[in-house]
Formats: C-alpha cells, structure tokens, sequence
C-alpha cells in the first residue's frame, strides 16, 4: 500500500447501527492478504470491499497486488478500478463509495469482507469517520499566502485559531497548516476536533483478523515479489507514462511505479530500482503494522513463510464464529 491520498483529519461521523458488524482482513504488503481473502470470502459467502489506497487506480494492476480477473470471477470484488491516476480521488470520496456498496452487499444478505493495508481506509469505513470538505478557492488563497509569506506566519495564525492542532505540526510545515487553515474557514470547527476521532473505536462496528509475521519472513516476501514483478512493473509503468500519468506517478511518489519511472528515464539502474523499491516497501509495512497495531479490536494472526494462504481455515473459524455476525453495536471506547 502507498500513502492515502485525500484531506485532512476525521472525526467519528456516527457509530454503525445495526446487528450485523463488518468483517475485515488486513495486515502489511507482501503478507498474502489477497490469496486468502479469495478462499476466505467464498466461505463466508462475502463480497470484498477493497481497502487499500492503490487498488483504486485504474491501469495499476502488477506491483499493487491486485486480484486477477480469474479471482475476481470466483468473489466479486468493490472499489477497485474506479479512478483514474491522474484525477483527484479523496478519502472521503473512497468512503462514500464503499459505503454504498456496503448497503448493496447487505440488502443482498451478504457479508462485506474489507480487505486491505491501508489503515486510513480501514477506519474510515469500518468507523464511518468525517472528512472535512475542501474549498479550492480558500486553499489557493492559503497557498498563495504561504509562497509569499513562508509557512511560519501561517503556523502563527493556526496557533491563534487551533492550538492543539498547531502544536501537533512542524511550524515549517505549510501543507499542513494550509490544510487545517482551510479546515478551520470552511467548516467553523478547529482542525483538531476531527483528529482527536482516530483514538475512539467503535467496538462493535467491525471483527477484524490482521495477519502477522516475523520480520524476516515478510522481508524475504517483499524482495520476491520485487524480483518477480519488476519486468512487469517496468511495463505497465511505461503504460502509464504513455497515457501522461508520469506527474501523478512522480509527485505521489507512488512505491514501484516511481522508481520504475525513474529507471525508464536511465536515472536509475534496474538492481538499484529493484532495492530501493523493497527498502520502501519494508518502511511502509512497519508503518502499516503501526497503523493497525493502535487498533484494539483487530486479533492477530501469526502466518509463516507462506503468508496468509497457509492460515485460511484459522482465519474463516475465527470470522465465521458464532455470535460474530450477530454481534450487536457496543459502546465505542477511547485508547
């Protein structure tokens, strides 16, 4: 998973109504989480949400671990390939989606199984968080203002208006007291109330299996799949600059796709394209157990070389438990 495009901080929009919580699969790249939400789904007579930041994109198919078009026959899958790289695709859009395709796969009596490594997409949908509105004419302004004036008087401005959410940033941030000025002008609420939602969990929304491995174990699956995929990769990202996608690929500093892009432009050689990719893709499963790790609600699983394939039968006992889908909402906790 790549970094989670979209605004700023979220607040608890409304804990889930209802007898029935979702059900979830996450965990870091490389552990399997796609070879076994196949398997797992079809037991649990589910329908998979996507919950992974680059599945979204369109023409992004070999490095994001995408299920083929054969998986995706045996369990139908939603929210992915439904936005173009090069458009704006928020978080808050991400949301309003799958929880539309959650009320489908429910009047359908069916299971919605989220399956992903992106922990902003995660709680966004497993807790129904609220997105601050954007105002493009409010941030040009701030942005101007920020070219000019450097980013401290902003800051400045911010700690008068907000000073939790001030003394939570870098003075010499601008992006961010860009946002959370613009947070502040558009909706007449302190950026940091809807931060502060990220430690209030809603118990009963969600049963989630997160898979673990030993850090060794997921490394070596990690540069695998890099040395696997990379004659693959080169290809769909010379795809993708053909389609004029290169600015999203390089601003977004999307993992594999930019070194890709780096390594067609000869700035890169093919073995240090390939290690930069797997140092970064070894950074981002520690931030993505971080991410999950704060979640209270989510029982790990231990899975081996193999990865999360070799513990389906685990996984399906523990999601398809009785009282599980029963389980009715419970007051939500703070950690």
């Amino acid at each position: 998973m790549t970094g989670s495009p979209g605004g700023g901080g979220p607040s608890l929009g409304g804990a889930r109504t209802g007898p029935a919580p979702l059900l979830a699969l996450v965990g870091p790249t490389a552990s399997g989480k796609t070879e076994a939400s196949i398997p797992l789904a079809e037991r649990l007579d589910a329908e998979i949400v996507n919950v992974d930041s680059t599945l979204v994109f369109r023409g992004m198919d070999v490095w994001t671990g995408k299920a083929s078009p054969e998986q995706r026959a045996r369990v139908r899958h939603h929210l992915v390939d439904v936005a173009e790289p090069s458009g704006p695709f928020s978080v808050a859009e991400f949301q309003r989606l799958a929880l539309g395709a959650i009320a489908g796969i429910e009047a359908r009596g069916r299971a919605a199984l989220l399956v992903g490594g992106s922990g902003l997409y995660f709680r966004a949908v497993a807790d129904r968080l609220e997105f601050p509105r954007t105002e493009p004419e409010v941030r040009r302004l701030l942005e101007a203002e920020a070219l000019v004036l450097g980013p401290q008087p902003l800051h400045r401005r911010l700690a008068g208006l907000d000073p939790v959410a001030a003394s939570r940033m870098e003075p010499s941030n601008a992006r961010r007291a860009v946002r959370a000025l613009e947070v502040a002008a558009v909706t007449g609420r302190p950026f940091s109330s809807f931060a502060d939602a990220w430690h209030v969990f809603d118990p009963g929304a969600v049963v989630a299996a997160g898979i673990e491995m030993p850090r060794p174990a997921l490394n070596r699956r990690i540069e695998e799949r890099v040395g696997r995929n990379f004659a693959g990769l080169l290809a769909e990202t010379r795809a993708l600059l053909d389609r004029g996608f290169g600015p999203f690929i390089v601003s977004a500093h999307v993992i594999g796709y930019a070194e890709a892009a780096a390594c067609l432009r000869g700035e890169l050689g093919e073995e240090e394209a390939m290690a930069r990719i797997a140092r970064r893709d070894r950074a981002l499963a520690r931030r993505q157990m971080g991410w999950f790790r704060r979640d209270p609600r989510i029982r790990w699983f231990a899975a081996g070389e193999g990865g999360a394939a070799e513990i389906v039968d685990q996984l399906g006992e523990f999601l398809a438990a009785p009282g599980v889908r029963e389980a009715g909402t419970q007051r939500p906790v703070e950690v």
